[in-house]
């Protein structure tokens, strides 16, 4: 394995650990913000920590490409070579911006509702979606991968599972639909962060989702100064940690990896989140709930193993 495709997987690893515990955040503050507010928020701070991080990376590449013998000989050439601000960035920035979103606005909304550990599981469907979402791009799903939807769906049901009933709470669509959007975040990402700067493509992405979020606060009630100060800490965490760093580490992260393995590591944060919940909110599972999360996990895991002839594109057709 490349040194790269180490570092990629250790970034996406710190990522969805730090997302894991984003889960605990998000919960607390919304005893005090709405889901509109508290994105808007913890997406500006976002911006903020990351607008020098751009500097600075922007700084040391340019070193970096001064110093080769067959690199531009100024700042200013370089500048005019790649610039920061394209087209590629805006309309990238944008289509995961307004993605980003109405995911987290949608799980926000999902964890008002529920449990911890229940939210990061079927939030965690995303990685069964990405290679479901490719058949609109054209792209033959495999068998493995048409398991693990079965597999994925028997985990869900159990998760909604009430007095031996399969109740769909307003939650648990909150939940799947954010899944879905965060599907459509992670492949525009994948595809807009081989032609833009990363760091520049986060930025922009949180920026679309702070002002987007700030707009539907307009509607959903303004926050008083009492209760951002009471939602100091979780807005900070989630905002400079779990924004901050663990959208860059994914987008820094993805550069390196496909989007099935980036997708694998990080539904990894489910884990997290279960176990952070558990041990910071004292929340418990049920058992069929609990089985419900391992059919979800093992199907995360199922659609990356290396299994032979179920990798291979399923038709009902034989190819010619």
């Amino acid at each position: 394995m490349k040194k790269q495709n180490i570092l990629g997987m250790l970034l996406l690893l710190i990522a969805a650990s730090v997302w894991g515990v984003a889960f605990v955040a998000q919960s607390v503050g919304m005893n005090h913000l709405n889901a509109f507010a508290f994105n808007s928020i913890r997406n500006a701070i976002g911006v903020i920590v990351l607008l020098p991080v751009l500097a600075t990376t922007r700084r040391i590449n340019r070193r970096r490409k001064n110093a080769t013998p067959e690199g531009v000989s100024s700042p200013v050439e370089l500048e005019k070579q790649q610039p920061l601000f394209t087209r590629d960035l805006f309309i990238g920035g944008t289509l995961c911006g307004v993605a980003l979103c109405i995911a987290s606005n949608l799980q926000q909304l999902g964890i008002e509702h529920s449990t911890v550990g229940k939210s990061a599981f079927i939030t965690t469907l995303y990685i069964v979606l990405v290679p479901v979402m490719g058949l609109f791009f054209k792209k033959k799903v495999s068998l493995q991968v048409w398991i693990s939807v079965v597999l994925a769906m028997i985990g869900l049901f159990l998760l909604c599972m009430k007095n031996e009933v399969f109740v769909l709470g307003i939650g648990d669509i909150y939940l799947i639909l954010c899944a879905l959007f965060f599907t459509i975040q992670i492949l525009c990402v994948d595809h807009y962060v081989q032609k833009v700067d990363g760091v520049a493509l986060s930025i922009m992405q949180f920026f679309v989702t702070a002002v987007l979020s700030g707009i539907g606060m307009l509607f959903t009630g303004l926050p008083s100064l009492s209760d951002i100060v009471n939602a100091a800490i979780p807005l900070l965490y989630a905002g400079a940690i779990s924004s901050g760093v663990g959208y860059t580490l994914q987008i820094v992260g993805q550069k390196m990896l496909s989007a099935t393995v980036a997708s694998l590591i990080m539904s990894l944060e489910s884990v997290i989140a279960a176990l952070a919940g558990w041990v910071i909110l004292h929340e418990i599972l049920s058992e069929k709930e609990l089985l419900g999360c391992v059919l979800v996990f093992v199907a995360v895991i199922l659609t990356q193993l290396p299994l032979g002839n179920l990798k291979k594109p399923f038709s009902a057709h034989k190819n010619n």
